[in-house]
């Protein structure tokens, strides 16, 4: 059994909609798309995506987790770009005062929170014409509109991309012995004079994109 977690119902197109009844917990919606898979739509933030990762762990006991959505670039990437990530970090994790290097996770004395069968999904992705990058996925409850910090984190980290929900998913499956899997695409830039207006328009234009080449990776041929 496997589970999805997405943040919002407008990162959800195709064959990943749902298609019969909507179970409401604790203000996330959760709906079975085949009896293999339980999709969650869990709201913005760590939080949250924690709160959903749990759950699809616990009452729907899935054991595997996907994390599918839009994200920012710290690079020239064109939009619509995917990106299948390596890792995940956790950027607003700072207990340096203390002599812990930034992003460290306590509970897991990790900074970087692994994915699994990366290359796998990347060749699946090349088969199927998606052409997808790898790389970092920097998590925080954050949309980066600092330029400076968003220096510092794609240079400190190596990060490719930026979100607000995977390095919590990914720390989540980690607790439970969960394998974790996280495909992203480029909606918006860090560095773009007019970030939020970018993320707004191009978010409906990439979500379809995102969702076809989710399929693709779960139900393969």
């Amino acid at each position: 059994m496997r589970g999805i977690v997405y943040a919002m119902h407008k990162e959800v197109a195709g064959a990943l909609r749902p298609s019969g009844q909507v179970q409401t917990i604790a203000g996330m919606d959760f709906y079975p798309l085949d009896p293999d898979t339980v999709v969650c739509i869990c709201g913005v933030g760590k939080v949250n995506a924690a709160m959903g990762t749990q759950a699809l762990i616990d009452r729907f006991g899935v054991d595997e987790v996907w994390n599918a959505g839009v994200a920012g670039c710290f690079h020239d990437f064109p939009v619509g770009t995917l990106v299948v990530a390596r890792h995940c970090v956790q950027h607003d994790m700072d207990i340096s005062a203390v002599g812990d290097p930034l992003g460290l996770i306590p509970a897991l004395n990790l900074i970087e929170l692994p994915c699994q069968n990366v290359e796998a999904h990347v060749d699946r992705l090349n088969q199927a014409g998606f052409a997808p990058r790898t790389g970092v996925v920097a998590t925080g409850d954050w949309f980066g509109r600092d330029y400076e910090r968003a220096a510092m984190l794609r240079d400190h980290f190596s990060a490719t991309v930026c979100d607000m929900e995977a390095g919590a998913v990914a720390q989540v499956c980690l607790r439970n012995q969960v394998p974790f899997h996280c495909i992203k695409i480029v909606s918006d830039h860090l560095f773009h004079p007019a970030q939020g207006e970018e993320y707004a328009q191009n978010v409906p234009q990439v979500v379809d994109k995102l969702n076809q080449a989710l399929a693709a990776l779960l139900w393969r041929s």
